[in-house]
Order: structure tokens, then sequence, then C-alpha cells
């Protein structure tokens, strides 16, 4: 990844746009889980900026709350769901977990570590 190079993870049921890299962990129900996902990647990448669907903090507070916990002060932008689909196409790869929670998706822009 690259610096402002974009990936997502997202729950088993995310359409993936023709074209983008899918890597696909899902093995069964919630397994592995969004969260467990998210936990992975964040210790690899250096993550400037990311972005969740507005939905996700009113259909799913549980998970969002998770989510923010885990970022810290990383700056989040919010965009409706419907966005954040058709944002998948500029990214690299989308993560597929076993996550059944409703918007259980998120992209995270890569910084830089230096």
């Amino acid at each position: 990844m690259g610096h402002t190079d974009e990936i997502a993870i997202g729950d088993c049921g995310l359409p993936i746009p023709k074209g983008v890299e899918r890597i696909d962990l899902a093995l069964t129900k919630n397994i592995p889980t969004f969260i467990d996902t998210l936990k992975a990647v964040l210790l690899e990448l250096e993550v400037q900026e990311v972005k969740i669907a507005e939905e996700t903090k009113t259909q799913s507070p549980a998970l969002y709350k998770e989510i923010v916990d885990l970022l810290g002060n990383v700056k989040m932008s919010f965009i409706s769901h419907e966005d954040l689909k058709l944002e998948l196409s500029e990214c690299k790869a989308v993560i597929r977990t076993g996550e059944q929670t409703p918007y259980a998706n998120i992209i995270l822009q890569s910084g830089v570590v230096f």
C-alpha cells in the first residue's frame, strides 16, 4: 500500500466491484469477524483516514463504538452506504470477512510511517 492507497474491509454481503482484488477470508458465519480483521490490518497498516457509512452509527452502534475505540485519533469521514459501495471500485482490494452485522464495512486510506 502506497501513501493514500485505499483498502476496504467488509461484511460477507458487501458487493465487490468487478476488477477489484478480493481477499476472501469468510469461512462461516462471523468467522472471521469484522473487528478481528480490522485489528489485524491495523497492526500492519498506517492509516491516515477512514470512510464509514453514516448508517453504521445508527444501525450498528455497538460496532461503531468498537471501530472508534480501535481507531483513536484517525480522521473519520462519513458517507452514505451507497456511496461507500461506489468508492470500492477505487480500492486496491476488499477484504471479505464472515461478519453478518449490518454496515460492518470500512475503507482505510494508507498513511506513511515516516
